[in-house]
């Protein structure tokens, strides 16, 4: 089964390709433009993305938004971690705004998670949503350099203490909010098969 990718992302784009295994994974059309993602859910935006790239090229799209929860901001950034430092913001300008933000708040009150909500529509109007989530705590500082986005501040339960950027992709992706997600998504996907 084709599936294709509604991320411009392109780190994004290799982790999705990674986890749908068993499905011929197709990049998003270059020539399509960004999809403004002006939903107040991870849902709706991952709706939203796949909605125009199942448009443009009448083949089942898969689309996810992630966001990332701090409990001692009150689930800031949410919905909006992408662009938390503003428009246009890097990694590297979210993360240093995260950080500064936690100034003074100990570690062990640093409770966090990664929600990612991704979503499969097929050209007739069927969709299919999955969800996952990675517990864990944003780290005094960046360590590691593999992964993109927040992955270098990001340590999940139930590890050796190491972030997502520490880890090998197989290895983050194992216990990751995406990897869950995705799998669960590529499961119901099969599910749909003749």
């Amino acid at each position: 089964m084709k599936a294709v990718l509604a991320t411009a992302n392109p780190d994004k784009a290799r982790e999705l390709a990674g986890l749908l295994e068993g499905f011929e994974v197709v990049p998003r059309p270059p020539d399509l433009p960004d999809v403004e993602e002006t939903a107040d859910t991870l849902e709706g935006n991952a709706r939203l993305k796949a909605e125009a790239v199942m448009a443009a090229t009448g083949e089942l799209a898969v689309a996810d938004d992630t966001g990332l929860e701090v409990d001692a901001l009150g689930g800031r950034p949410g919905v909006y971690a992408a662009r938390y430092a503003g428009p246009g913001a890097t990694y590297g300008d979210n993360v240093a705004k995260l950080l500064d933000e936690l100034t003074g708040v100990p570690v062990g009150d640093r409770r966090a998670r990664f929600r990612t909500v991704a979503v499969a529509m097929f050209a007739d109007g069927r969709t299919l949503v999955a969800e996952g989530t990675a517990e864990g705590t944003i780290a005094d500082g960046p360590r590691g350099e593999g992964g993109f986005g927040y992955d270098s501040v990001f340590v999940p339960d139930g590890g050796d203490g190491r972030t997502f950027a520490e880890m090998t992709q197989t290895e983050k992706a194992a216990v990751s909010h995406r990897g869950r997600a995705l799998r669960s998504l590529a499961a119901q996907l099969l599910q749909t098969l003749p």
